[in-house]
């Protein structure tokens, strides 16, 4: 052992250096067999739940893995059955709640199967993505979710190549790769500007994301300005945030830009639910009141949404109900019931609260 004090700024600081610790060879499905007194093979099959195998031996040879401590790998048997038995998934983060309530409600219905699922994330970049991607091909999953229909060309044609099934969600693309399980976000927003309209409000605003990377959020706001046309309204009312995804902090200074640019705003749609309560907390920084002077509406149903003062009025896009579609579109295919391209349509829901009318 040898330490380090380092007086610094916070005080005294120790750094320790352990001896190398010489790990444990870990037991072997060898090891189990010996335990039960059954070959490796039974061992094995137990594991795999085989009907040859019966229920006795197969409660003995999990006991007695579970007192050596053994882990049944399973990279043999998958390479001999040609299975991996994952999935891979592609979210553009992994700190927005809709995207983990999706994958969750995924994997929930999935490992039912023994299937789990390998995730990565592509920070709304599509290079990003596409490089992704590749990396999980060369992992042979059984399957591929991605987020959204957007993609680069390679992106494309690495997915169309792939012999597997591939899943888009999140969009309903006009050129889908294979199966689809998502909503029109052009149109979930068209339906808050309806209502709007409809409620009095004309001066209308769209807070969002820089629209070369956030492209559901560019779709929303498409159907924004597409709605206002359709209504008579010009929409020059455009914020644009930053780069997604949009924080709390960026949704208020974006409202500030808002109040200073168009301060005569009678309401303003924001690309989520985070932003919008950033919106919220910066009218209420500067005493505007909500929703008699402006009105807020947000997307993806967040719990702070539904607990904040005002509560947000917002549109639910049924997060998890992607997930479980996909989840089971995955299971049909594999199981053979599904020899056609998949389109599951989820319809999002206006959720009318007390920020606005």
């Amino acid at each position: 052992m040898h330490s380090v004090d380092n007086p610094g700024v916070l005080g005294l600081v120790t750094i320790t250096w352990m001896p190398m610790h010489n790990y444990r060879k870990p037991p072997t499905m060898a090891d189990v067999a010996r335990r039960t007194g059954v070959s490796p093979m039974t061992v094995s099959r137990a594991f795999k739940r085989d009907s040859s195998v019966s229920q006795e031996t197969r409660e003995a040879v999990l006991s007695a893995a579970e007192e050596l401590g053994y882990v049944f790998d399973s990279t043999a048997s998958n390479l001999r059955s040609q299975r991996t038995d994952f999935i891979a998934v592609t979210i553009p983060s992994i700190n927005n709640a809709n995207f983990a309530d999706t994958v969750r409600a995924l994997s929930d219905r999935v490992s039912e199967r023994g299937l789990q699922i390998l995730l990565g994330y592509t920070n709304y970049d599509v290079a990003e993505e596409e490089r992704l991607i590749e990396q999980l091909l060369r992992r042979k999953p059984e399957a591929i979710v991605v987020t959204g229909g957007k993609h680069t060309p390679r992106a494309r044609k690495l997915l169309s190549n792939a012999g597997i099934p591939v899943i888009e969600t999140w969009d309903l693309p006009e050129e889908p790769i294979g199966h689809v399980v998502g909503f029109s976000n052009a149109l979930a927003v068209r339906e808050m500007v309806d209502h709007f309209v409809s409620v009095g409000y004309r001066k209308i605003a769209f807070i969002g994301g820089d629209a070369d990377r956030d492209t559901r959020g560019t779709d929303r706001r498409a159907g924004f300005i597409a709605a206002l046309k359709d209504h008579g309204i010009d929409a020059p009312r455009l914020i644009a945030a930053g780069p997604p995804p949009i924080s709390m902090r960026e949704g208020a200074n974006a409202m500030g830009q808002l109040l200073e640019r168009f301060p005569d705003t009678e309401a303003v749609i924001c690309v989520s639910d985070l932003s919008a309560f950033g919106a919220l907390t910066e009218c209420q920084r500067r005493g505007i009141a909500v929703p008699d002077r402006i009105a807020i509406g947000g997307f993806g149903d967040y719990e702070i949404g539904a607990i904040s003062v005002p509560s947000l009025t917002t549109i639910n896009a049924f997060a998890s109900e992607i997930g479980a579609k996909t989840a089971e579109l995955i299971l049909d295919v594999l199981d053979g019931k599904l020899d056609q391209p998949g389109r599951v349509t989820i319809r999002p829901d206006l959720i009318l609260r007390q920020t606005s009318r």
